[in-house]
């Protein structure tokens, strides 16, 4: 049954299909355990709005995001819709500044995993110990930590940091993953996360065997030949979405 908001003039096709796609992700990310109380943020460009992007309602958990909830906000944090939600700023900040200076940065994941801080507090980082890692080695940026990320003077280092890369470890912080689609970020964000759960495990029970760097620029080149349908990431997610249709499907409405 469609609700008010799907059927509602105001919103298009392609507005009510990015706020389905969002809200599964919502789903899917808390499914995973990678919510973190009613904070982080996911957020996607409105692919016939320019300048329009959406973000989760500040005051409601993960489990609790639906396509008819989230807030419709311009580049510049202002709200677009009637949502009674307020927008975090630490979410706002952040993403909005990606999304208003890099053009493939469709969607952008920003999560605070147990894992994913953890080897972001290592010195070092991410190092090129396990199959996941190896993705990421030399495509990786990393940013040092400045505090709560509400002030927009940070921004042009995050972005002098970030460089030509999407995938970031804020250092002390976090996990920041974006892409040219949702499921694209989803799948980047996947295997950032199971990359840094290896390696805090294998620390864990001694010293790691580090992977040569010409054997890591060998899997680079091999682990993308496989043409996946739908695009990086598309059969990824549409199982994690078929998972959590399982569980709970309101977040459809």
């Amino acid at each position: 049954m469609a609700t008010a908001l799907a059927t509602s003039p105001q919103v298009s096709d392609a507005e009510w299909e990015a706020r389905q796609q969002l809200a599964a992700c919502y789903r899917v990310f808390d499914m995973l355990g990678w919510s973190e109380m009613i904070y982080n943020h996911i957020t996607v460009k409105l692919p016939d709005q320019e300048g329009a992007f959406l973000i989760n309602p500040f005051g409601l958990h993960f489990s609790e995001v639906k396509a008819s909830n989230l807030v419709k906000i311009d580049i510049d944090g202002n709200k677009l819709d009637d949502s009674p939600y307020p927008v975090n700023r630490a979410g706002f900040v952040q993403h909005s500044l990606f999304h208003r200076h890099l053009s493939d940065a469709h969607c952008i994941m920003h999560s605070h995993t147990t894992a994913g801080m953890a080897v972001a507090s290592l010195e070092g980082g991410l190092r090129p110990t396990n199959f996941y890692a190896c993705n990421f080695i030399g495509q990786i940026a990393y940013h040092d930590f400045e505090g709560v990320t509400v002030r927009d003077e940070e921004g042009e280092r995050l972005l002098a940091n970030l460089g030509d890369k999407r995938v970031m470890l804020l250092r002390n912080h976090g996990i920041l993953a974006m892409g040219r689609t949702l499921p694209e970020a989803f799948v980047k964000h996947w295997a950032l996360q199971r990359a840094c759960e290896i390696q805090v495990a294998t620390l864990g029970m001694g010293q790691p065997i580090e992977i040569a760097p010409e054997v890591v620029a060998v899997h680079q080149r091999d682990v993308h030949m496989a043409q996946v349908p739908g695009g990086p990431g598309a059969a990824d997610f549409a199982a994690m979405v078929r998972l959590v249709d399982r569980i709970d499907r309101s977040w459809r409405d």
